[in-house]
């Protein structure tokens, strides 16, 4: 199904006209368009692109327009850092098993908030923000019954010091977590937000054009 047809278009322009005696059919055509669209879960239909983005909740980041993507084509989860946390694996769990999705693109970029502060800095903070008590906070509101367990408040919030490395690194735990079939495809770009383009990781084309070789 295109992934356009669930809008509507009251210019009465960009559509063909029926034929003769088979208006019924492009009205029908365009009936179960809709219903397709607006009840795709039920009816077990994938995005349009069977694909899911793992990417940077950062404001300068346009995820559909640097992938190509119109709505329907993917699903897309953003979080601070674009990182591959408990429930991205959750996530990507679900609609790899249930959902038809076949490829992952994980989207990372330059200039991230997760490489602005230490993690003693990022933990002070915290420790501040609740007057130096962070035993006692519940780390996951939406599951009030789990926990970080032994790990540290620098680890589950994860700061990043090589943005490049980062990308690669999640790649490689999405391609080897036990919940997503092998045979999903998984790719990782970092975004330039400073030219406004993808790049694979380790790529820097600036390094390479603005030194002597």
């Amino acid at each position: 199904m295109p992934h356009h047809t669930h809008g509507s278009d009251d210019s009465g322009h960009g559509h063909e006209e029926p034929e003769a005696g088979h208006v019924h059919e492009s009205v029908d055509d365009d009936v179960d368009a809709r219903d397709d669209w607006a009840r795709r879960r039920r009816k077990g239909i994938p995005t349009d692109k069977q694909l899911l983005v793992v990417a940077c909740m950062d404001e300068r980041i346009p995820v559909e327009e640097a992938l190509g993507l119109s709505l329907g084509d993917a699903q897309i989860f953003r979080n601070a850092g674009g990182k591959v946390t408990d429930d991205v694996i959750r996530s990507a769990a679900l609609t790899t098993q249930y959902f038809d999705t076949t490829e992952i693109i994980v989207v990372n970029h330059t200039d991230c908030g997760m490489m602005s502060a230490s993690d003693e800095d990022v933990v002070a903070g915290f420790e501040a923000a609740v007057d130096g008590d962070l035993d006692d906070v519940d780390l996951d509101p939406a599951l009030p019954e789990l926990n970080i367990g032994d790990a540290s408040i620098a680890e589950w919030v994860r700061m990043t010091d090589d943005i490049d490395a980062a990308c690669a690194a999640q790649v490689e735990y999405l391609e080897n977590h036990e919940l997503i079939p092998e045979d999903v495809t998984v790719t990782g770009y970092v975004y330039e937000v400073e030219s406004g383009h993808l790049r694979r990781p380790g790529e820097r084309v600036a390094e390479q054009v603005n030194e002597r070789v």
